[in-house]
């Protein structure tokens, strides 16, 4: 049977993240992607827009779970990102009824960025995601998230001993294996530490002094797609951020696409990298 991975975000009709990310990423590995969206949107809410529209689902959540449940629709995977603290519950009752024998949970644990909140989330969401994070097999959290559901201060800059020890209390809150990302020891290199529980793995690329919007969903999807073809957690990371870089590298220029990387362009790299031997 071939493996089917579902992804529970938001959809932002344009925009160049969530969703729209996923589904074209994850599909590029090889494996199937259904969705469940979470939410739907105009547009993203980062700056550059004057504004958006925005419609839950939670209630559609709800109904799309009990039909799946009637069709005997499961998966192998879960991958979650931009949900609601209301949706927390239901998602965990869905990973749980809809599971296939040994499937994996991976959680990125989409809530902030650069030391603060996102804005919607009140200060108590950190407290709810913990209890999707406690479940999951995979979390890949940024500085600032991890910051958060440990109740720590953030702080800008990190030890190689503070970033492992920030990975090893995640570990504790009963997350399998931790991606942390957005790690840097030296100024002209970005990357991530990789924690399995016993043992830690770095991966690190050139540093490129711009920011796009959607460069962790890009990170997140590939790293889902990825591990459901087989790769280790350290692989997974590692093509993930070989492919960031070259959507980034892809954009850089283009003032018409301050919205967005073109991930588009990187896809097939992707391939490449999933499938070296074709």
């Amino acid at each position: 049977m071939e493996k089917r991975l579902l992804t529970i975000q938001d959809i932002s009709c344009v925009g160049k993240c969530s969703t729209t990310v996923a589904l074209p990423l994850i599909s590029a590995c090889g494996i199937e992607c259904a969705v469940l969206p979470s939410s739907v949107l105009s547009n993203h809410t980062a700056s550059g827009y004057s504004g958006w529209t925005f419609r839950d689902l939670t209630e559609d959540m709800i109904t799309v779970m009990n039909q799946w449940l009637k069709e005997k629709i499961d998966f192998d995977a879960f991958y979650t990102g931009y949900v609601s603290k209301e949706q927390i519950p239901l998602i965990l009752e869905i990973i749980e009824k809809t599971s296939r024998n040994g499937a994996v949970t991976i959680v990125d644990p989409v809530m902030a960025d650069n030391g603060k909140l996102y804005a919607g989330f009140s200060s108590d969401f950190p407290q709810e995601m913990k209890k999707l994070v406690e479940k999951a097999d995979v979390i890949m959290p940024n500085l600032t998230e991890a910051s958060l559901l440990l109740g720590i201060e953030y702080k800008e800059t990190y030890t190689k001993d503070e970033i492992e020890d920030i990975a090893r209390k995640l570990n504790e809150l009963g997350a399998r294996n931790v991606i942390l990302t957005g790690v840097s020891f030296d100024p002209k290199m970005l990357g991530v530490a990789v924690f399995d529980g016993l043992t830690f793995d770095y991966y690190f690329t050139e540093k490129i002094l711009v920011s796009f919007h959607g460069t962790g969903d890009v990170f997140a999807s590939v790293v889902a797609g990825a591990l459901m073809t087989g790769k280790t957690l350290i692989e997974a990371s590692t093509i993930a951020a070989d492919i960031v870089v070259e959507s980034i590298k892809a954009t850089l220029g283009d003032d018409s696409h301050w919205y967005g990387v073109k991930f588009e362009k990187a896809i097939p790299a992707l391939v490449r990298k999933i499938n070296p031997s074709n």
